[in-house]
């Protein structure tokens, strides 16, 4: 019987899902007949007030194709694993979502306290800092105040609904983060997040910072994933989760419940694996333009490099190792703008196309044809506003009446319903929490009018594009249809000199300025600099995913002197990328020279004493090693053997002593893949 996974992801326009059949050659790296391998692939919107509502809508359109195209040979039963990237950790965090959270931190003083930025990041969470904590060495600072812990929360911290704890170098000894994380949950069951679990350094104030943001998007996550389960109980799944994590590797939900942090990046990352599946590349440049935005990679060895500072949550440096990448606000539905002088700009938001929304209610173009019968109002006649699914009730009476006039069911025109500054308002509000959509000319309709798509109503771009050009003076009457298309292939050559600009700077490692002559000529496709005539070339393949990829990236990569790989079924490579993802495992153990000879091996929540160097490395590597053979097992992976996995030793020595007599102090890592169960 053959064997199926399904991948999910959940992007800002679209949730994709795939079926994908699982067999020997899938496993290989440099396979490039792995396309034949996708049983099914679809697109649904992303319900952004309820993320279930769209995921459920894919998943169970790909598994009714998947029955179809099989001829009744795939069956829900026959999927081993369901695996899902998602954005909903980052767009929490950005957006302010998530629990009400208290945080205790142990044996911090003042300023560290203050250096956590948790005040500033999460302004309504509860702050206490108690005794505790431990030193350099991992001995104990001073002994924790339980006492202390009780008391908070028998008063007002016992009103918060999750929790996280950060010991002063906890990561030399996790005992307080332990007895304080253990201690919290006993007396009010709420989730606890203990900063040793997410990263090991001995920055305590990044660690603070780092779990405050995992414990206020625990719930979110927990939902996630029940809503998964039951939109794959009532179709007949029955197969573990796994979610895409920022380094590219995946780990079964359970685990991730714990450090939804580690999910910051997880599509970006599931495009890399998607992208290297598809092609057969290991070292190249890889582009994911989507619906909402760009994201550039490049990648070594069959794997993304990782941000060694950490991923940037809205502006705040954390501790979650995640692909290093550069993101742009430049995809298929960016807003289009005309400004002063007839300016044309791409703006960062997200607008819904025009020419999707007629293809799914058939009314709007006739009203946009009627619009250009009219006289005034142009511009907003191409504005309509869509009420997105949502579960909230947090709104005021003011929102819940304006929400009142807007439709889940049909888009509702933008001048029906806002009549005043403070509607504008409102209407903001209601966009920067999802609840509310609003339509626009975008990249994707140009590429209709032009004839680069088709799969959307293209008459209804075309009129959305006389509107537009009309209202600023663009489209003047004299030959309608001539200027319609030179507005749409300037929009068309702004998302590829935009693109190009974007690729240049990460192909080169440099962030050049905007009016730079030499990268101008290059990205606007002139190629000339008075009587200099430029060409560049990349050194790397350029692989180029998602849905707008092969509209606009063959030029983007004349532009750059190589050729441009855009694999079939580039179109949802986040979600392959998620569907055959690996488990991976990265553990380290510290040694320290501690006094009179004795070393110290820093393991987990206890303190392992040695007097010979050379005896300590190889304890520390042979406890790595264990430790991540079992962080395989519970991340979902298969079990792995001693030749499975790498050991790298980083040590500081004493200059001029050979063999181990010098040494200070070292950091054993232990790294693995694993094959899912």
């Amino acid at each position: 019987m053959s064997n199926y996974t399904i991948g999910i992801d959940t992007g800002g326009t679209y949730t994709d899902a795939v079926v994908i059949k699982r067999n020997q050659s899938s496993k290989k790296k440099n396979n490039t007949d792995n396309a034949k391998n996708i049983l099914a692939s679809v697109k649904s919107l992303t319900t952004h007030g309820n993320l279930s509502e769209g995921i459920s809508d894919a998943l169970s359109k790909a598994i009714e194709s998947a029955v179809t195209k099989s001829h009744g040979e795939f069956s829900p039963k026959n999927v081993s694993l369901v695996s899902l990237s998602t954005t909903l950790a980052t767009n929490a965090l950005v957006e302010g979502q998530g629990s009400s959270l208290g945080v205790f931190t142990l044996g911090f003083n003042e300023a560290m306290v203050e250096r956590t930025e948790i005040a500033k990041a999460i302004p309504d969470a509860k702050i206490l800092n108690i005794k505790g904590g431990h030193v350099y060495t991992g001995r104990e600072q001073e002994p924790l105040d339980e006492a202390a812990i009780r008391e908070a929360l028998a008063g007002s911290m016992g009103q918060v609904d999750a929790f996280a704890v950060a010991g002063h170098y906890a990561v030399r000894n996790q005992t307080h983060e332990r007895q304080a994380q253990e201690l919290i949950h006993k007396i009010t069951g709420a989730t606890v997040t203990a900063s040793c679990d997410l990263s090991d350094s001995l920055n305590g104030p990044k660690r603070a910072l780092t779990a405050a943001f995992n414990a206020q998007i625990v719930s979110l996550i927990v939902q996630l994933e029940n809503a998964v389960r039951e939109s794959m109980q009532a179709l007949g799944l029955n197969a573990p989760i796994m979610i895409v994590k920022g380094d590219g590797s995946i780990a079964n939900a359970d685990s991730v419940m714990q450090t939804p942090i580690e999910t910051i990046l997880s599509g970006p990352a599931a495009s890399v694996i998607g992208a290297r599946y598809l092609t057969g590349e290991s070292d190249f440049l890889i582009s994911d333009i989507g619906g909402t935005t760009t994201d550039v990679a490049t990648v070594r060895n069959g794997w993304p490099a990782l941000n060694e500072a950490g991923a940037d949550v809205g502006g705040y440096r954390t501790l979650v190792k995640a692909i290093d990448m550069k993101t742009l606000g430049l995809g298929g539905d960016s807003e289009v703008e005309i400004g002063e002088l007839l300016k044309l700009s791409l703006l960062p938001n997200r607008a819904l196309p025009l020419s999707m929304l007629a293809s799914k209610w058939p009314h709007i173009e006739n009203e946009l044809s009627l619009a250009l019968m009219g006289d005034s109002g142009m511009r907003s006649a191409i504005q309509y506003l869509l009420l997105q699914p949502t579960d909230s009730t947090d709104f005021t009476d003011y929102e819940q009446e304006f929400i009142s006039m807007l439709s889940t069911e049909k888009p509702v025109l933008f001048r029906k319903v806002v009549a005043s500054a403070r509607d504008r308002s409102c209407l903001r509000r209601l966009m920067n929490r999802g609840v509310v959509r609003i339509s626009g000319f975008t990249p994707s309709d140009a590429a209709h009018v032009l004839g680069y798509q088709s799969q959307w109503n293209t008459q209804a771009a075309l009129y959305a594009a006389e509107l537009l050009g009309r209202a600023t003076g663009r489209v003047t009457g004299e030959n309608v249809d001539k200027e319609v298309k030179a507005l749409a292939q300037e929009v068309f050559e702004a998302v590829v000199d935009k693109s190009t600009r974007l690729l240049i700077n990460q192909l080169t490692g440099n962030q050049f300025d905007l009016t730079d002559p030499i990268i101008t000529a290059t990205a606007d496709g002139s190629a000339t600099m008075n009587d200099m005539q430029i060409q560049l070339h990349s050194k790397l393949p350029i692989v180029a995913v998602g849905g707008p990829a092969g509209i606009f990236y063959p030029d983007v990569a004349k532009r750059l002197g190589q050729e441009v790989i855009v694999p079939e079924y580039s179109h949802v490579a986040n979600a392959i990328g998620a569907g055959v993802g690996i488990v991976k495992s990265v553990i380290s153990i510290e040694i320290t020279l501690h006094q009179n000879g004795l070393f110290l091996i820093h393991a987990n929540d206890k303190v392992v004493r040695v007097e010979s160097p050379t005896e300590a490395l190889n304890q520390a590597q042979q406890i790595a090693m264990e430790n991540v053979k079992q962080n395989v097992i519970e991340k979902g992976g298969k079990a792995v053997n001693d030749s499975d996995i790498t050991v790298d030793v980083k040590r500081i020595d004493i200059p001029g002593m050979e063999g181990d007599v010098g040494l200070i102090s070292a950091k054993v890592m232990a790294e693995c893949e694993g094959v899912v169960l």
